[in-house]
């Protein structure tokens, strides 16, 4: 049944593969802020992850590979931003922000031999009956792996953080750098860690925006992901789980405006192009408004150098 022209299943559907990306730099970036590490150079990364992953994925034929390709890519670019704050001990905003214009610069240069040329198809899970469930099958059972890995990598974060020493030596770091370095861990090292996973997360999102979300490559083709997927993290209050609500609900925003826009609605294309991002803004101002339940959640030590002589 249609709703407007807008058929629910086809959009609840189309609203988890829009959410993939977002999703995946978002658990990334989290990692690393419970760690205490302010990384804004995501958008960066995550464009480095598109172009990467394009290249592999064309130049070998596999689009695993390019997923691969993808998470090296972006890690790399993130070991410029581990080593610069964490060695150097480089301002953390200024440093991301910087990452941010390298990436996409850098990506620009790398994909001007890559536009107009077709990835190859990261085909879907065959589930079987499953995905002939009327309504249900169309929703849940007709995606591609890297949907069900997006989901599946939310409980294997939140199991991680919440249930393993790793994940308290990770949210000791974020909430006192020095005492967790008095008990002898390495501050240091632990950090530079997160930041690798999360420029492979990113990566990841990254290469999913190229090969499967818009199957191609274009300067720019992450539009802004990156920034969302950062408001992601303050919205869920650094909360896996909520991490997942707030992918699919930019995600659903991201979808529904398409969906508006392709069944004639009256609202000029420009308001409905805006709407992610005038939702980013307005969420990341009510979130970090005085002593809103986020701000309390936040990592104590997020955004603060840690040198072991101090």
């Amino acid at each position: 049944m249609d709703f407007g022209g807008i058929n629910p299943a086809v959009l609840i559907a189309s609203l988890m593969v829009a959410s993939v990306p977002i999703l995946l730099a978002a658990l990334g970036e989290l990692v690393v802020e419970k760690a205490g590490v302010l990384n804004l150079g995501v958008e960066g990364m995550m464009i480095m992850g598109a172009v990467c992953g394009f290249i592999t994925a064309v130049t070998t034929g596999s689009p695993l590979l390019g997923f691969l390709g993808g998470a090296l890519g972006a890690a790399v670019l993130s070991l410029i931003f581990a080593l610069l704050t964490q060695v150097l001990l480089a301002n953390q905003v200024a440093t991301g922000l910087a990452l941010t214009l390298f990436g996409l610069g850098l990506s620009s240069l790398l994909g001007q031999g890559y536009v107009g040329i077709k990835p190859p198809a990261t085909g879907v899970v065959p589930l079987g009956p499953l995905a002939d469930i009327p309504g249900l099958g169309r929703i849940l059972f007709r995606h591609d792996w890297m949907v069900y890995a997006s989901i599946a990598m939310v409980a294997a974060v939140w199991a991680v953080l919440r249930f393993t020493r790793m994940g308290l030596i990770l949210r000791a770091v974020g909430e006192s750098a020095d005492a967790a370095h008095a008990l002898g861990y390495k501050v240091t090292r632990i950090r530079i860690m997160a930041i690798l996973f999360g420029g492979a997360m990113a990566g990841l999102g990254g290469a999913y925006v190229s090969l499967v979300r818009v199957p191609q490559w274009t300067d720019g083709i992450t539009a802004g992901a990156g920034w969302i997927a950062l408001a992601i993290v303050v919205f869920a209050s650094w909360r896996p789980g909520r991490v997942l609500i707030g992918a699919y609900l930019f995600g659903g925003i991201t979808v529904l405006q398409l969906n508006l826009q392709a069944a004639g609605a009256r609202i000029p294309v420009e308001y409905l192009s805006m709407s992610p991002y005038l939702i980013t803004i307005l969420v990341l101002v009510i979130m970090s408004s005085g002593k809103g339940r986020a701000s309390l959640n936040a990592p104590a030590s997020l955004g603060r150098n840690f040198h072991a002589s101090r």
